[in-house]
């Protein structure tokens, strides 16, 4: 009898998520005697967070931002959150503005608009950005629906949003509408993982075996799509039937281009203890770490935010 396990996304399938439906497509859950459920966002309408779905006992695995992680453990030093895996082993995000609206820098963005995903942090990495151009800092922050974040950029109800590169930057690229990106590192901001492949510590100490080998089979789903992206393209298409995957040409493109972020070295999956702390550390320093009684944090635990045991 197949395990079950389920697994929340933090968006609608795409190319972040290639490794899980090529192992799927591919049987590697069901040889591994694993049952994968996949839900997704919608089921209602980004209601629950895939943090809190997995919190409630919801899920026994969740898609979500290293930010997710750190919250949970600055409100709660004993939380069981530990993230397992790195989806993507660096970050392929970046701050975007159209190119033909002259904002070329990110100081442009004082007193602009920019379209929030309401994000913990997110807001106030985007206000450091903007001061360490040389800015203020100070911007009008536009909260539209989610899935319509993307298309405020190109119809210029908001002049800057946070963009995926392998996707919203294909797009673009593909449109042929030109972007100024403006990458967090190149702003002497450390960021973190995202997203990450989470689990509650509980769980996974009563699961470990079980866990190995749904690790082992996502690894190679993963790896697959770094060696042959077209065909993972099309088994991410097939397998998650979702009108966002429609357009083929444009879903191989993005393939290719994530397949790019997928590992470090030949591996999957692996976390860098000193990425968790540099972000950390950053977020310490401009006291942006809040616990819930609203009094600003000095020290996380970063051991207990991660572990790379099921990724060795």
């Amino acid at each position: 009898m197949l395990t079950p396990i389920r697994l929340a996304l933090d968006w609608t399938p795409n190319t972040i998520h290639t490794g899980f439906y090529v192992a799927l497509a591919q049987g590697l859950y069901a040889k591994a005697d694993i049952d994968l459920i996949i839900t997704t966002p919608e089921a209602d309408r980004y209601q629950t967070t895939p943090a809190r779905q997995l919190t409630a006992g919801l899920v026994d695995l969740a898609v979500m931002p290293s930010e997710s992680v750190i919250s949970y453990h600055a409100n709660d030093p004993g939380s069981p959150m530990v993230a397992v895996a790195a989806v993507l082993a660096r970050d392929a995000s970046a701050i975007a503005t159209l190119k033909q609206n002259g904002l070329d820098r990110p100081m442009h963005l004082d007193g602009r608009v920019y379209a929030s995903y309401n994000a913990r942090f997110e807001d106030d990495i985007v206000k450091q950005m903007i001061r360490n151009d040389g800015g203020r800092g100070q911007f009008v922050s536009h909260k539209p629906e989610r899935l319509g974040i993307w298309n405020t950029l190109l119809t210029n109800e908001a002049d800057a949003t946070w963009i995926f590169l392998p996707w919203e930057g294909v797009e673009a690229d593909l449109r042929d509408i030109q972007l100024n990106l403006f990458l967090l590192e190149d702003y002497e901001i450390p960021y973190g993982y995202s997203p990450l492949l989470v689990t509650n510590r509980d769980w996974m100490t009563a699961n470990s075996e079980v866990l190995q080998r749904f690790m082992r089979a996502t690894a190679a789903g993963y790896g697959f799509a770094v060696q042959q992206p077209d065909e993972a393209a099309r088994l991410l298409s097939e397998t998650a039937n979702h009108p966002s995957l429609a357009n083929a040409e444009f879903v191989e493109t993005s393939q290719q281009a994530a397949s790019g972020y997928y590992l470090m070295g030949n591996q999957w999956g692996v976390m860098r203890r000193e990425v968790w702390n540099a972000f950390v550390n950053w977020l310490i320093r401009h006291d942006l770490i809040i616990d819930k009684e609203g009094d600003k944090i000095q020290h996380i635990d970063v051991d207990r935010l991660f572990t790379n045991q099921f990724v060795k």
